[in-house]
């Protein structure tokens, strides 16, 4: 296998998310290529003749093709439509690569007993053997792969695991050379470029192939599709969010799930892990329905326009503990406002 080959995969991932330096994994152009449209390609053939009095029988045509009326071709310009964006099954967005710092990963919105077997398939497709393989824990292990114009081999390791949000996966990807004593993963990738590539050209098989997926029961039983983060209670009673994720990156994805939460941001202290927020309320009909659903109320909804200050305590081996109070002092916020409020920003961690 050479690196021409390997990276000829990601053609089709080129089109939709930009790969800096190398070449790509997949494509038409690649080492490995899906053959499954080569037939459109394939040459007429004249009809294979028999000697006289044999059966010809078993040489009719399975498939007949019927004849085509030319006088039906449409006239005119065409357009090329632009390639599929990395969805499937809807508007909604089924696979996102998301990073932080040199760490990158994809989200999908699937569970994990949906997503092995996906990957499973995309490594048998491209031709990538496989050395070792865990369904418990969701680990696949390539062989070495030869690549060309490279000083050494690389292989791969994909990890499977579950997402922040119930019924969601997130899947890693680590490279790694061939080089003096190789009988540990590396902590980071050897080369992070290879590392992308990968990554993206399995994130879009993914999002291409979702809809005919089957499932692993040993994956879907091993790997929890609960999530990571929880509504719990203080011994004090006070209402918060349990998310099992590192402080880096719980602190990077509380800023953006707090926009979606219809919060402004108007300032940060990373140091104290402590966001101050305006609460804004919904900002169209859709989100009425959504905010009516949480308070259960025709009244204008509670708390729009007052100011809170959310913290992100740091639990070690447990996560972060988010905690959601008014700014101001002398506001009152019931525990059931409260709990709607961090439900609200819950939704949208990822």
């Amino acid at each position: 296998m050479n690196l021409y080959h390997f990276r000829r995969m990601a053609a089709l991932s080129v089109l939709l998310l930009p790969v800096s330096g190398c070449g790509y994994l997949f494509g038409d152009q690649g080492v490995f290529r899906d053959p499954s449209n080569d037939y459109k390609k394939a040459p007429e053939m004249a009809a294979i003749k028999v000697p006289d009095g044999a059966d010809s029988g078993t040489l009719q045509e399975i498939y007949p093709v019927p004849p085509v009326q030319s006088s039906v071709v449409d006239t005119g310009k065409f357009e090329v439509p632009r390639p599929s964006p990395l969805v499937a099954g809807g508007s909604e967005e089924l696979v996102r690569i998301q990073r932080l710092g040199d760490e990158s990963w994809a989200l999908v919105d699937e569970a994990p007993g949906q997503v092995w077997p996906q990957v499973r398939s995309f490594l048998a497709s491209a031709g990538i053997g496989v050395s070792r393989v865990d369904a418990r824990a969701g680990v696949l292990e390539t062989g070495w792969l030869k690549l060309e114009s490279a000083p050494m081999n690389s292989r791969f390791q994909v990890r499977i695991e579950q997402g922040v949000q119930r019924g969601t996966s997130e899947l890693h990807v680590l490279q790694q050379n061939q080089a003096g004593d190789v009988g540990n993963w590396p902590d980071q990738s050897d080369d992070l470029e290879l590392e992308a590539e990968m990554l993206r050209s399995l994130a879009q098989y993914i999002a291409n192939s979702a809809e005919a997926a089957p499932v692993s029961m040993v994956a879907e039983q091993a790997i929890s599709a609960g999530g990571r983060i929880s509504m719990q209670e203080s011994a004090t009673g006070e209402p918060y969010l349990q998310l099992q994720l590192p402080f880096p990156r719980a602190w990077a994805s509380m800023g953006r799930a707090l926009e979606k939460s219809t919060f402004s941001v108007t300032d940060l202290d990373r140091s104290s892990g402590t966001y101050f927020a305006l609460f804004n309320g919904p900002s169209s009909e859709e989100d009425d329905g959504w905010f009516d659903w949480l308070w259960d109320s025709d009244d204008e909804f509670p708390h729009a326009g007052e100011n809170f200050v959310v913290t992100l305590e740091d639990a070690g081996d447990a996560g972060v503990r988010i905690f959601l109070r008014p700014q101001e002092q002398g506001t009152e916020l019931s525990v059931r406002d409260q709990q709607a409020l961090l439900s609200l920003i819950k939704g949208n961690i990822n």
